[in-house]
């Protein structure tokens, strides 16, 4: 007789939801201590966020000693500008998401019409595939209930994308006012706009897959393999909307970004983020759409497919069998007690130390990744410890593999041990504190050919240890528990994500702030403080990419497993004509989604660049700054060339699984996964990397903080000129390529599981007929 879980089924059905509660509850308090900043001129005046209409509240909270500024129209000047953001973001995003919802409407058909024809629309119940001695639910149910799940993620993933923007839109301004205040106070508002956002992503992703199963659970009664994999829906709908996130916002924050940084820095010699740019606003909105809406959509596509691949793989092991729901529900229990594990961390940042200087800020982000691991990794020892019986089975290709609770214990702590390895040694590639980076600006002497040349090396290279550290825990992970055992790992590194979205976007609302603060005319001292925020803010943005990837690399195997099981593969034997063929082309498919994604950013840009000079060219008075330049031009440029751009490589991704599991069946498609996988991963890591070594290659130049930096400056040398271009050609890699691989391997994985029954029944039609 196979043991339960300590934890009753009832404290499950209580703890799971009121954790998620509590995330939400504590988001929206640190937004409420955000919003105590005014953006307010006077008694009638309030900011575009609308929840700060009231008095002006300065007093003694704005005081700063800024020579020659008038308070009130330096506030004044940070609302308009930052109304002119939100607008610009939310408008970008709406028309985004018409076509996503298109394409969502039209995909759910999609999945209902091919899963229901696997039993020809059939009513009927049917034999278990697992258990022939016991009836499930017919196909029908399962194709509709898999539509139902799919529009439940997407809508999950487009809102959490929204949100994010919306609080990062609401801070950017809140963050420069503060930074006169010193930078301490800065990197606190910064921080908590960060948290409000992973705690709302962390908290509704888990609330909403614990209301779906329960709810399913009502029409499936028993039926627990039937109801885990309708709820593989749920990952599908979020990492499909991610991806256009991903790839729409990426072109366009990128074709502004580098329009800007061509024409402002190298041919007209201004500073960045110079309101005399007529592409500055289009840049600034760039930040929220790409960095903030795509990465949240992304990290919760990541979290909900690693959610469903556990599931499914749950529910035809011992736990499904026996209906063991605490046991059952283990993954959500993992990210419930993350969520706890992440607010008592985030206090560390904002309550228990105080940021005095801007050497303290990047250790004090770090410390967020040390004191989260660390916590969590006795958060999983108890739920491990209350929610698994001490001994189970796990579904393991066709036979059931004896497990203990420690066991499992060692799976999640690897994936989330991983995760911090490759956290740091993100960190290491791409912070400019260390060697790698000031090799590359120091390369910049000779220009940006040579420039160029180090950092492609240093992006390659900084793959080695990444690579080590997914193979190894997935080797542990595998060893113990078979394909569950790598989706618990994938859910370990994710475990913190409130902790890792809070940090990753903590830095485009420091990279907001500094604009606007040059952009209202703030003084070189408030810049300087805003600068050192979002220098530290790009590395923890390549912290949260490395994680992002990271993460993808176990999520999709355990997605593939998952699959492979459910179209009936015993084994995928690489010597096989089928399977080979799909190796190659699904190692190739990472370059070709690359190219398509480099070229779109390219093909913007070169748009941005000829406006950008045409305005400086044709407007009397722009470089002097008493006229002013056309902005929204410059954001239309950006909207329409990324709405156009981001269908093809979305095409690609969604449309790839389905024509290759069709025509040559679940061996080759196999092949395809497997070989996307691996390539994807290792081009993923060296694009991201390699382009932020570049841009912090750029900034050490900029500050001119040690001997050797100041050696290569000033802003504007030839130096310096060579990292400017060095940043641009890596602003698409670490923005646009390499974040969206990610999304490629876990897409194509999640997709091919969903369609698995299909595929099985009437896949693979040319090798029928040859």
């Amino acid at each position: 007789m196979v043991a339960t879980a300590f934890l009753p089924e009832l404290w499950t059905e209580i703890l799971v939801p009121v954790c998620a509660v509590v995330g939400i509850a504590f988001s929206l308090f640190q937004w409420f201590i955000v919003s105590r900043v005014k953006l307010t001129t006077d008694l009638g005046a309030s900011s575009s966020g609308g929840a700060n209409n009231g008095k002006n509240s300065y007093g003694d909270y704005l005081i700063e000693e800024e020579e020659g500024v008038n308070d009130q129209s330096v506030v004044a000047k940070c609302a308009e500008i930052q109304t002119a953001i939100s607008e610009g973001a939310t408008s970008f995003l709406f028309t985004e998401y018409k076509y996503v919802g298109v394409f969502m409407v039209f995909f759910a058909a999609i999945i209902f019409v091919f899963l229901g024809s696997v039993e020809g629309f059939s009513t009927e119940n049917k034999p278990c595939t697992y258990d022939k001695d016991r009836t499930c639910k017919p196909a029908l149910a399962t194709a509709a209930f898999s539509t139902v799940s799919f529009v439940l993620g997407a809508v999950t993933s487009v809102l959490s994308g929204f949100l994010g923007m919306k609080i990062a839109t609401y801070a950017n301004a809140r963050t420069t006012l503060e930074a006169r205040k010193g930078v301490g106070k800065a990197f606190i508002v910064a921080f908590r706009s960060g948290a409000v956002m992973g705690f709302l992503l962390a908290a509704s992703g888990l609330l909403v897959l614990y209301i779906t199963i329960n709810v399913f659970k009502i029409y499936y009664g028993d039926d627990w393999e039937g109801l885990f994999e309708a709820i593989t829906g749920y990952g599908l709908g979020g990492s499909s909307m991610a991806l256009f996130g991903r790839v729409g916002g990426g072109i366009y924050t990128k074709a502004a970004d580098v329009g800007a940084d061509l024409v402002g820095k190298i041919e007209r010699n201004i500073p960045e983020d110079d309101p005399r740019n007529p592409a500055v606003i289009a840049d600034n909105v760039g930040d929220n759409v790409g960095d903030i809406a795509g990465m949240g959509s992304d990290l919760f596509g990541s979290y909900a497919e690693s959610s469903c691949a556990a599931l499914v793989v749950a529910s035809i092991s011992s736990f499904g069998i026996n209906h063991d729901f605490t046991a059952m529900c283990y993954p959500l229990l993992v990210s419930s007690m993350g969520i706890l594990v992440c607010l008592i961390t985030t206090l560390f940042a904002t309550d228990f130390f105080e940021i005095k200087a801007v050497k303290e800020i990047e250790p004090a982000l770090k410390n967020q990744l040390i004191i989260s691991t660390v916590i969590m990794t006795v958060g999983i020892a108890i739920v491990s410890w209350v929610g698994l019986p001490s001994s189970f089975t796990i579904f393991n290709f066709g036979a059931q593999k004896v497990v203990k609770n420690w066991q499992l214990f060692l799976c999640v702590c690897v994936g989330l041990w991983a995760g911090l390895i490759i956290g740091f040694v993100t960190e290491y590639y791409t912070s400019n504190a260390y060697s790698p980076v000031q090799d590359v600006a120091d390369s910049c002497r000779t220009g940006a050919a040579t420039n160029v040349i180090f950092g492609l090396a240093l992006g390659y290279k900084s793959v080695i240890i990444p690579i080590f550290a997914i193979a190894i825990s997935i080797f542990v992970s595998f060893s113990f528990a078979a394909m569950y055992g790598v989706a618990v790992a994938a859910l370990g590194m994710l475990s913190t994500i409130a902790t890792g979205l809070a940090i990753d976007a903590y830095g485009p609302i420091s990279d907001n702030a500094g604009g606007i603060a040059e952009m209202a005319g703030m003084s070189h001292r408030i810049r300087e403080r805003t600068d050192a925020l979002d220098a530290a803010g790009n590395t923890t943005a390549a912290i949260g990419k490395g994680f992002a990837i990271g993460s993808a690399a176990l999520v999709s195997l355990a997605l593939f497993g998952a699959f492979v099981s459910r179209a009936g593969i015993h084994t995928v034997d690489v010597l096989t004509p089928k399977v080979i063929i799909g190796l190659l082309v699904g190692a190739m498919l990472p370059y070709w989604f690359s190219a398509m994604t480099m070229k779109s950013v390219g093909s913007a840009a070169l748009k941005m660049v000829e406006e950008v000079r045409r305005q400086f060219n044709t407007i009397p008075g722009l470089m002097e700054g008493t006229a002013k330049p056309d902005y929204a031009t410059c954001v239309k440029i950006s909207t329409d060339a990324s709405i156009k751009e981001m269908i093809p490589p979305g095409c690609l991704v969604m449309l790839t699984p389905l024509i290759v599991g069709f025509f040559f069946g679940v061996e080759t498609l196999s092949g395809v996964l497997a070989g996307s996988l691996v390539s994807g991963v290792q081009i993923a890591i060296s694009a991201s990397n390699t382009g932020g070594a570049w841009d912090n290659a750029k900034k050490y130049i900029e500050a001119g903080v040690s001997e050797h930096a100041k050696s290569l400056g000033p802003k504007g040398s030839e130096p310096h000129k060579a990292a400017v271009i060095g940043d641009t050609i890596g602003d698409p890699l670490k923005d646009t390529s390499g974040p969206s691989l990610n999304i490629l391997i876990k897409l194509m994985a999640v997709e091919s599981l969903v369609f698995a029954p299909f595929f099985a029944t009437h896949g693979g039609i040319l090798f029928k007929y040859l």
